[in-house]
């Protein structure tokens, strides 16, 4: 028969002791030693004996039991003395005292000081004993796996630390390039937007060369994107209010020159006609370009009517897109202070006037009355903005009015940022057409630039 521990598969300790588990048995009495070899070598146990606490000192030297068995009462050096020797030395044997006195008191204070983990009387029950033991180093087996367990998670969870270390490494670095991809990426989706929003600008511009109405559309589009602000629209709404704005009127591009330069008032039935036609014009030459679409139908609207009484669909109230509502109201305001409407120019205040009259029949009262505080912040941001010499430009500096040529075509939008090379393609225009350009930039207060050189 077998008493070894043995370990079953999945790390689960059996019922059975280790084989060949080493027992030291230490008494002065042979007779004693001898009864005790004969019960455990038939159990499988490795088995060594001493008849004094300095002798088996000397055994476990040469080699370590997992188990010692002490008489308490021997010469020079009794159990509890023994016994704490071996604690002191051998802090994983199995300790267990035996002792056949009734002496209480000894026997405490051999398990206090060897820390003992079992005291076993004489006479002793042969298989009491066997299970005593096998119960011990079972359980010692099984603390020794945990000890190794725990070692091994350490050791683990150590690996697993460096692991870690590593990964947040790699990820950082990663993390990082990709912020650098990123941040290249949004710089030139800015560069494609700010060139897209440029040529819809000047596209705007040639198409308002042809007609003598130079402004129109770039005027528009900044009451338009103010009003729309004011309004509390997202930034997307915005951009294509101001798109739609600067585009309104290209469904007029095959107008013959007389219809561009004329007041709509003047126009004959014909002319009448082909002009109700021209924002599903506009919206026709717009909607294959994806960036486009909302502006295009902006561009089809801007003509209805709140009451339902405009073109080219009869569309009314909140069947109409709110950016054509708005653009309609900043389109009309600009054509009456500049004479397009009529044949006379309306002042600002007359023209504040007609776009109230016309709340509810032709306009939006909501609409109308952020118009109002746009128009008044647009005259007073005018007022406020740097008059400077292309000289005196630095990089940095952003554009608060478009810059036109002296045709009046727009070289470069309001709202762009100055850099080294626009700055000398500028110069390079102005001395080559032997132009005096003088450019608008915002104040620190708007936007936080390079104040010019000479400038209070």
């Amino acid at each position: 028969m077998n008493d070894a521990t043995v370990t079953a598969p999945g790390g689960v300790s059996s019922a059975r002791p280790a084989t060949g588990a080493a027992l030291l048995l230490v008494d002065d009495e042979p007779s004693v030693l001898s009864a005790l070899r004969r019960l455990f070598r038939t159990q499988g146990y490795q088995v060594r004996q001493a008849t004094c606490g300095a002798d088996g000192l000397a055994l476990l030297r040469e080699q370590p039991a997992d188990l010692v068995i002490s008489d308490m009462r021997m010469p020079e050096m009794d159990g509890a003395h023994f016994l704490e020797q071996v604690h002191q030395g051998w802090p994983d044997t199995v300790r267990m005292l035996l002792t056949g006195y009734a002496d209480i008191n000894a026997t405490i204070a051999a398990i206090n000081r060897g820390e003992v983990h079992r005291y076993i009387a004489k006479p002793w029950d042969d298989q009491a004993l066997l299970l005593i033991v096998r119960e011990a180093l079972q359980r010692r087996g099984l603390e020794r796996q945990n000890a190794e367990l725990q070692a091994l998670t350490q050791q683990q969870n150590a690996q697993l630390a460096d692991v870690n270390r590593t990964l947040e490494a790699r990820v950082a670095s990663r993390t990082a390039e990709l912020q650098q991809v990123n941040d290249m990426l949004e710089t030139s989706f800015a560069d494609l937007d700010q060139t897209f929003t440029l040529a819809v600008n000047v596209f705007s511009a040639l198409l308002e060369m042809r007609g003598g109405v130079a402004g129109h559309s770039r005027r528009v589009a900044e009451l338009a994107g103010e009003t729309a602000q004011r309004l509390g629209l997202p930034e997307r709404e915005v951009r294509d209010i101001r798109l739609g704005a600067l585009l309104h009127d290209i469904g007029q591009i095959g107008f013959p020159d007389r219809m561009l330069g004329c007041p709509v008032s003047t126009y004959g039935a014909d002319e009448a006609m082909r002009y109700r036609r021209h924002p599903i014009d506009g919206e026709t030459v717009l909607m294959p370009l994806g960036q486009l679409r909302g502006a295009a139908r902006i561009v089809r609207q801007h003509h209805e009517r709140f009451d339902g009484k405009g073109f080219p669909d009869g569309l009314g109230g909140e069947q109409i897109a709110l950016g054509a509502r708005i653009v309609a109201a900043a389109s009309d305001y600009d054509d009456l202070v500049n004479g397009m409407a009529a044949q006379t120019r309306h002042s600002t205040q007359r023209a504040l006037q007609f776009l109230r009259g016309g709340i509810g029949s032709h306009y939006d009262g909501r609409v109308i009355e952020a118009l109002l505080a746009a128009i008044a912040c647009v005259e007073s941001r005018a007022t406020t903005d740097w008059l400077i010499d292309v000289r005196d430009l630095r990089p940095g500096m952003t554009l608060a009015r478009d810059l036109t040529s002296p045709r009046g075509a727009i070289l470069l939008a309001a709202g762009y940022v100055f850099d080294d090379r626009v700055i000398r393609q500028v110069c390079e225009f102005a001395n080559r057409e032997g132009a005096k350009l003088a450019l608008h930039v915002r104040r620190a207060a708007q936007a936080a630039v390079p104040q010019p050189e000479g400038v209070q």
